[in-house]
């Protein structure tokens, strides 16, 4: 369905990739629990096994339940196309092995997501490709880690954990004028908060376990870009395997109708909860690009419309006292992830940044005090008054 006419983003997600069921009628979209399609004849399987035509030849390849999402996707970051995968993890190996080969050097910035520093890290050193870990958010440290043999340049902004923000734009000039491609993991901001693609990146990436869908009960992942990049990226994914299935998509696609609702209000409570922090005897230092003594807030507020609902919180204390404070929260969950509609807590070090080496912890500023917060849309009320609780209690 083209619904190119739909200018917010509400009407955007209820209605892009969907009509009413041909047969039934149906307003809900039906589950394409369906491990393979038949085909009207031969002369048909041939045209799409070489992309002629529409229509779908076997699940790991594609599923009408994977268009209703990537076609959300597209629209919401201003892209040509988009892929669903099976997680976040799926999504960014297979955009870097869609864009790099054996022998190419990545830059990247330092503070990411756990799980990306070990692809980084400990993976792709063995099909020989080579990173190096920089502080992204000076753009003269990014130049400067070109190889002549660079291909990707990879950037989280915000960043995980400690919400670091890079110029995305700035960085983008360096790496079109030297023929590299700028890949943006768009997980923390989301397109409601920042479009990495019009500020010049190439490619976004994200966890559709996070803010996209929003229930903590789907594990997914997408990339958005060009048709071109995403005609490579689908080549990578059909011999990986990494697909998604068809209930993740079904409810991934339920998930994303209420995405701007719950957008605007992890936004507000994010704000809300790293203003009352940044005020409390018991925190050293609060990381949120929202407010105004963070480091990049000025850059947050050229190219991001809000802050979203992830923080970071350094402790006045070491590891008893973060204990402390996560053992007596009773409405926050202590558990890894983020961007749902509960509010969950956890220590960095002790969970997705564990297995990072500590000097590159330190790159990253993730110290041993720091806890990261990502807070839901429960009534905010209830949210500080936890956190109040747990900071205050003797």
């Amino acid at each position: 369905m083209n619904n190119n006419w739909l200018r917010g983003i509400n009407s955007t997600v209820i209605h892009t990739g969907e009509v009413p069921d041909p047969i039934t009628g149906a307003v809900v979209p039906p589950i394409y629990q369906t491990t393979t399609f038949a085909f009207p004849s031969n002369e048909t399987m041939w045209d799409l096994m070489e992309g002629r035509g529409g229509g779908f030849i076997y699940t790991r390849y594609g599923n009408p339940n994977y268009g209703m999402v990537e076609a959300k996707l597209a629209a919401l970051e201003e892209a040509e196309s988009a892929l669903v995968l099976a997680s976040g993890m799926a999504a960014t190996s297979t955009a870097i092995l869609a864009s790099a080969k054996a022998g190419d050097h990545i830059v990247s910035h330092a503070d990411i997501y756990g799980g990306n520093f070990g692809l980084f890290y400990e993976l792709l050193p063995k099909v020989g490709m080579e990173t190096s870990f920089v502080d992204a958010t000076d753009v003269e440290e990014v130049e400067a880690a070109i190889h002549p043999n660079t291909t990707i340049i990879f950037i989280e902004s915000p960043s995980n954990p400690t919400l670091r923000v890079c110029d995305l734009g700035a960085i983008a000039q360096i790496a079109h004028a030297r023929g590299i491609r700028l890949i943006v993991d768009n997980t923390f901001a989301t397109p409601y908060n920042q479009r990495p693609l019009t500020l010049g990146a190439d490619v976004v990436v994200h966890s559709g376990t996070k803010y996209l869908n929003g229930h903590s009960d789907v594990m997914a992942g997408a990339i958005v870009g060009s048709t071109a990049i995403i005609a490579d990226a689908v080549q990578v994914f059909r011999k990986l395997g990494g697909n998604l299935n068809a209930i993740d998509a079904w409810l991934w696609n339920r998930g994303m109708k209420t995405f701007g609702l719950r957008m605007a209000r992890h936004n507000q409570n994010g704000q809300a909860v790293a203003e009352f922090l940044a005020s409390h005897p018991r925190v050293d230092r609060v990381h949120y690009p929202g407010l105004p003594d963070h480091p990049q807030h000025a850059l947050a507020q050229r190219q991001m419309r809000g802050f979203g609902g992830v923080l970071a919180v350094e402790l006045r204390g070491g590891q008893a006292e973060v204990n402390a404070v996560l053992n007596r929260v009773r409405l926050f969950t202590r558990a890894v992830s983020l961007g749902s509609v509960e509010s969950l807590i956890t220590q960095p070090v002790a969970a997705v940044h564990h297995n990072v080496p500590e000097q590159y912890r330190r790159l990253g500023g993730i110290t041993s005090n720091l806890i990261r917060i990502a807070v839901g849309i429960e009534d905010i009320e209830d949210i500080v008054a936890d956190l109040d609780q747990a900071l205050s209690r003797e």
